[in-house]
């Protein structure tokens, strides 16, 4: 076996129906800040009642990539407002608000998930402004505690169940090839991409949608020790740069980005996928639940393709050539 090194991050799971009712009682800050979007916002209302008067406020301003401008907003919220924690209770966009308050007041950060974007389990933050995405990594917007609870995503729309669950998987195939990869989180990607294939094709219930966010909280765990890749920087320059909606992108770009990197690391990938490649098992997967698969589909101007391949030339060491065809490809 070759040598390797695993980083075990630092927090707190608790995972089960039902647990994210006990929220509070997990919480010991007295000025805690409320992260929701106003979707999500009765939802959080009720699970931070117990806290009483020690809610200090509301924010509810989220956006997808979390907008600089919204960042800012956020952190002038929690700084007038004295916060000394953050409640996040909601999908990717407003555990990302919270990791920007974080960033910047060195708050803790409770979050309860309510999709499977996964980004509560890892200390990478990001930021979009009329320059693109930035990203970066810090402790201090890691999640101190996460909680998981599968009742709270029984009302997610299918749509964005079939997105949210592979954009978590984009994280686990990722795992297997990024430069942290381990045989320790390259284990955890495998399961979890078990658990996330069969959640999404299992009938709709709870059961269904306990499968969905175990695969998605190892998934998280995976992308937080092993790094990103060439996909996930795709992926961010298309976010960033056109506005495209985040977890269709990554459901979109993901089986040309494993055909690009197919290998003997995406090897337990396809076999979780109980296919003969990685590619070929997403490409199966996403026909049989009805996965977007066109970036066109979901709001990418073909004509601006040239100009995508140059963006993420400039990011990542691949030939633009080859990024132009692989980004053809997913038109």
């Amino acid at each position: 076996m070759r040598a390797f090194r695993y980083e075990s991050l630092p927090g707190r799971v608790v995972f089960g129906v039902d647990s994210a009712l006990d929220v509070a009682s997990e919480i010991s800050g007295q000025r805690v800040l409320v992260l929701a979007t106003p979707r999500g916002l009765p939802l959080a209302r009720r699970l931070a009642q117990p806290l009483g008067d020690r809610v200090a406020g509301e924010f509810t301003a989220v956006r997808e990539h979390v907008p600089v401008a919204v960042a800012e907003q956020a952190v002038a919220c929690a700084r007038s407002l004295g916060a000394d924690c953050l409640l996040a209770i909601g999908g990717g966009s407003t555990v990302g608000t919270a990791k920007a308050i974080a960033l910047e007041l060195r708050l803790p950060i409770v979050a309860v998930p309510t999709t499977y974007a996964g980004s509560e389990m890892t200390p990478v933050w990001g930021m979009t402004s009329a320059d693109g995405k930035r990203t970066g990594r810090s402790l201090d917007v890691l999640p101190s505690l996460v909680v998981y609870d599968p009742s709270l995503t029984m009302g997610l729309p299918r749509e964005l169940t079939v997105t949210s669950a592979m954009n978590a998987m984009a994280h686990s195939v990722e795992g297997v090839y990024a430069a942290g990869a381990n045989p320790i989180s390259s284990l955890m990607a495998v399961e979890s991409v078990r658990a996330l294939a069969s959640g999404l094709q299992a009938k709709d219930g709870l059961e269904a949608r306990t499968s969905l966010l175990y695969g998605a909280y190892l998934a998280g765990a995976v992308f937080a020790v092993a790094g990103s890749g060439l996909h996930h920087k795709i992926c961010h320059v298309l976010g960033g740069a056109y506005a495209l909606p985040h977890a269709a992108t990554h459901t979109v770009v993901l089986p040309h980005v494993a055909a690009f990197m197919d290998g003997p690391a995406l090897a337990p990938i396809a076999s979780a996928l109980d296919a003969l490649t990685a590619a070929e098992g997403l490409r199966a997967l996403a026909r049989r639940v009805e996965a977007p698969t066109s970036l066109v589909d979901i709001g990418f101007d073909p004509a601006k393709l040239a100009e995508a391949a140059s963006l993420v030339a400039a990011r990542v060491d691949v030939a633009e050539d080859a990024i132009r065809g692989l980004l053809a490809a997913a038109l």
